[in-house]
């Protein structure tokens, strides 16, 4: 059945390739967070424990409002490890670095995300396409509040 939203297909095609993007790179951020939740030792261990699977559980909820906006737009979501990791713009980190190497990795993970989400704003703003930009917005709040709180476990 057409979608008849204001948006072509070719401009909801585009805007759910951006989403995409973000939707794997938020998924590897999960697997990121998940692992280091799990793997994470020494004397800030409660402290990350806890903010580690606060973050997960967030960033769970929002490859789900990634994917389903996707989909409202008429495309698939992707939903493989091999579609992610072609779409992704970081790669994982091998291993068990110390906390004070988790925080950095993460910090950096958040600052990805959020460098890929912006990048969609010109495409969702050019076709008027609120729901996208709503969305976006959302995720920037949350990802530049998380690397903020992450940088200051640094200082």
């Amino acid at each position: 059945m057409e979608i008849h939203t204001g948006i072509s297909e070719r401009q909801r095609g585009d805007i759910a390739q951006g989403l995409s993007r973000l939707l794997a790179d938020t998924y590897t951020l999960y697997l990121q967070t998940h692992n280091f939740h799990w793997n994470v030792t020494g004397p800030m261990f409660n402290t990350l424990h806890l903010m580690f699977e606060q973050q997960y559980t967030e960033l769970a909820l929002a490859v789900d409002s990634i994917a389903e906006r996707i989909r409202a737009l008429g495309f698939p979501a992707p939903g493989t490890y091999g579609q992610f990791v072609k779409l992704s713009s970081f790669k994982e980190t091998e291993g068990v670095p110390d906390a004070q190497e988790m925080i950095k990795i993460l910090v950096t993970g958040q600052e990805t995300v959020v460098r890929t989400a912006r990048g969609l704003f010109p495409i969702a703003d050019e076709v008027n396409d609120e729901a996208t930009a709503d969305l976006l917005t959302q995720r920037l709040q949350v990802h530049e509040k998380t690397a903020w709180m992450l940088r200051s476990l640094l200082e």
